[in-house]
């Protein structure tokens, strides 16, 4: 049963330096807590949703190839955003790292439940479903059953994603 995190950076972090940096770090860091990282979408570049002037971000999908307990999953995905440098402030606010955890197996979690699966803001973010698209070409909202392509058309208007070439800084 696979699990997919989106990662995401618009800042540096003390420890690693530059967003894409830190992202490395995020899934070395994976790899030295047991877990399997199966794949990894490209970089890309993306402006901040909702619109800002803060930084782009630098974001990807991992795959883990690994069985998992999606609450014990998000706790070590917050736990290692702690390590690498994230504070937690304001929603949408400028952050060293973001692991979000978007599909755990294709759990549909009840109203109420922690965690909520599949993550709630993905269908609506071409800075997750791009990537994602790379590392499960053929998924489905497990809530909804909609094919991936089918959600990447339905993106609302105005979001600024691309791959990003190796070494390129975000903004471009």
């Amino acid at each position: 049963m696979m699990s997919y995190v989106a990662l995401g950076a618009n800042l540096p972090s003390d420890r690693f330096g530059p967003p894409r940096a830190t992202l490395h770090a995020a899934i070395a860091q994976l790899r030295q807590r047991g877990l399997t990282v199966g794949a990894r979408s490209s970089w890309y570049a993306s402006a901040p949703v909702p619109a800002s002037d803060q930084p782009w971000f630098i974001n990807a999908v991992v795959r883990l190839d690994d069985v998992l307990e999606p609450a014990w999953l998000l706790e070590t995905l917050h736990a290692l955003e702690a390590a690498l440098g994230r504070v937690r402030s304001v929603r949408n606010a400028p952050r060293a790292v973001d692991l979000d955890l978007i599909d755990a197996g294709g759990r549909v979690s009840a109203p109420d439940d922690w965690p909520v699966l599949p993550h709630p803001r993905l269908h609506a973010r071409a800075f997750v479903l791009m990537p994602l698209k790379e590392v499960a070409p053929d998924w489905r909202d497990p809530r909804s059953g909609t094919h991936i392509d089918a959600l990447l058309a339905a993106l609302p208007p105005g979001q600024t994603c691309r791959r990003a070439a190796d070494g390129e800084p975000p903004e471009s």
